[in-house]
């Protein structure tokens, strides 16, 4: 082929080869302002720390409404504690004494959650540090364990924020 007979000009091609360029560029810049968003408003990269966050919401939640059979099940990530309660040595009694009477903050009226943070050993940490408003101003901070989903009071240590 010399400059003589050149391909024919192909506007079609043109706009689609535009229209790639323009859509990955799109694509790199959502990408990066999902991904840093999430850091930045304390839900972990690309907003990774939900799930945990909503776990946390709902036990909260279960508690308020001292729905405390379901607290447990979400505390322990086992939906049919029930039929095994043997397994675990921290019982329901217990574990509704530590969350009404013997609670740092009393009975759980009222909460939210505020942020989270990936902790632990490795690349993506082993648990989350959920922090948790209580009962108005009282900061709670709770360990989600990646593992096996388990959640755990209090967590290792605590989260500087306002």
């Amino acid at each position: 082929m010399t400059l003589l007979n050149a391909p024919t000009y192909d506007a079609g091609r043109e706009r689609r080869k535009t229209g790639l360029v323009i859509g990955g560029i799109a694509l790199i810049l959502i990408a990066a302002v999902v991904g840093v968003g999430g850091y930045l408003t304390g839900h972990g990269w690309f907003y990774t720390n939900l799930p945990a966050e909503h776990k946390v919401d709902k036990f909260f939640q279960a508690l308020e409404a001292k729905d405390y059979n379901q607290a447990y099940a979400l505390w322990m990530s086992d939906p049919d504690w029930q039929k095994h309660p043997q397994k675990y040595d921290y019982t329901l009694q217990r574990f509704t004494e530590d969350w009404t009477t013997a609670s740092p903050v009393g009975p759980i009226k009222s909460h939210h959650v505020d942020i989270s943070k990936t902790d632990g050993t490795g690349t993506f940490g082993t648990g989350i540090i959920v922090a948790v408003r209580v009962n108005g101003d009282h900061k709670l901070f709770m360990w989600y364990e990646k593992k096996d989903r388990t959640l755990t009071y209090p967590a290792p240590h605590e989260l500087g924020y306002n």
